[in-house]
């Protein structure tokens, strides 16, 4: 295990009418915020009135950015930047899941830079400040409401890159499930891939010795695979969205990847892949995954796949390498169970991209860190995922 220093600052606010901590939170910080949220989701679900309502009553003055779309962009980033700094903006209230968050953030730190907000995601400019951001979690998927993490997309240049800062984390999260019973059977789906992906990335680490981690990175799968389906079936199942949505966040607040050090080449392939076609984040990652684990199992890495295949899916073959092929298996299943997209040619992917794909995807050098791909590695995954 490596060294490491714990922080991990998100006040988050659980359950059922915890969004009534609202108000005096926000006041701690400014009563002169925006609010930024996505489509009409939350104006039909109500809790865009409830927010409101709190914010008038606490004689919080707001301003709104509505429109953040899925993949969110560098334009609706850029909009955010200029209303922050025309009306003196001290907070941003994001109210929706990772895309709203990971623009609010972006808005937060671009508001306060002498430039353009993209510089941070091409690493031409490292965040030193941002704005404080707080949080209204609709959806149980990226773990950006307690995360510095932001990413975004340029879709004029088709790219998508990530950035990750202290200055990002939200200040404060309010998790109530119940505002995740509206979330469709197909975005609920892919949240529960998005959150079990985010475990695969930390789990799969050459570092050794993390026994605490893995061992809360296989609850966090386990609680997956128990509550995906249900979610899917029983979307107002209280147990099942606040389960998920708990894991969700422990999934990339750090805690798994304390000690040690990620993969994180299936995100950076998916992020290629979702730059160039309108793919949602976790059917992309669906598609990925299993053809990862695939492709760079051997007989080196056989024993933490068959670990994985022991621990979360109880497979008990004794020869390492055909128990980490059941449980690569297992996990095509799950994904396939979830009703996501099992091949790029099912989503209208053309073949003639996967170079440039590949290319995008390795535009700074080689990936990964379990297994080193090069350009022509992630070509062959995104091959075999055709």
């Amino acid at each position: 295990m490596l060294d490491f220093d714990y922080y991990i600052p998100t006040k988050i606010f659980f359950g059922i009418d915890k969004i009534e901590a609202l108000g005096g939170e926000i006041k701690k910080y400014s009563s002169n915020i925006m609010l930024v949220y996505g489509g009409g989701s939350i104006k039909r679900t109500g809790i865009y009135d409830r927010a409101v309502k709190i914010l008038n009553d606490n004689k919080i003055n707001f301003i709104e950015l509505s429109g953040i779309k899925p993949n969110p962009d560098i334009k609706n980033v850029r909009e955010g930047v200029v209303i922050c700094r025309k009306n003196n903006i001290g907070l941003i209230l994001a109210i929706g899941g990772g895309s709203v968050i990971d623009s609010a953030k972006a808005i937060a730190a671009g508001a306060l830079y002498n430039g353009d907000a993209w510089d941070f995601y091409t690493e031409k400019a490292e965040i030193k400040s941002a704005l404080p951001v707080a949080v209204v979690l609709t959806l149980a998927a990226t773990g950006s409401e307690m995360n510095g993490n932001s990413v975004i997309s340029d879709d004029i240049k088709q790219e998508k890159f990530a950035v990750a800062s202290e200055h990002l984390r939200p200040k404060f999260s309010v998790l109530d499930p119940t505002y995740s019973f509206s979330v469709s059977e197909f975005q609920t789906a892919a949240g529960v891939v998005d959150i079990f992906a985010h475990v695969c990335e930390q789990y799969f680490s050459p570092v050794k010795g993390t026994y605490v981690q893995d061992r809360l990175a296989e609850a966090i799968y386990k609680t997956c695979i128990r509550y995906g389906r249900v979610a899917v079936d029983e979307p107002t199942n209280y147990e099942a969205r606040a389960n998920l949505m708990w894991a969700g966040s422990l999934a990339l607040n750090d805690i798994l990847s304390y000690g040690k050090y990620g993969d994180w080449a299936c995100h950076a392939i998916e992020h290629a892949l979702s730059a160039m076609y309108d793919i949602t984040h976790g059917a992309g990652l669906a598609m990925i995954v299993p053809k990862w684990m695939e492709y760079v199992l051997d007989k080196e890495n056989a024993g933490k796949f068959a670990e994985y295949a022991k621990n979360v899916w109880d497979i008990r073959i004794a020869d390492e390498t055909e128990a980490a092929k059941e449980g690569i298996r297992k996990t095509s299943e799950f994904f396939k169970s979830l009703k996501m997209p099992s091949s790029l040619k099912s989503v209208k992917v053309s073949k003639k991209t996967l170079d440039l794909m590949a290319q995008k995807a390795t535009a700074g050098g080689n990936i990964g860190a379990f297994k080193k791909l090069s350009k022509n590695d992630v070509f062959n995954i995104l091959d075999s995922a055709f």
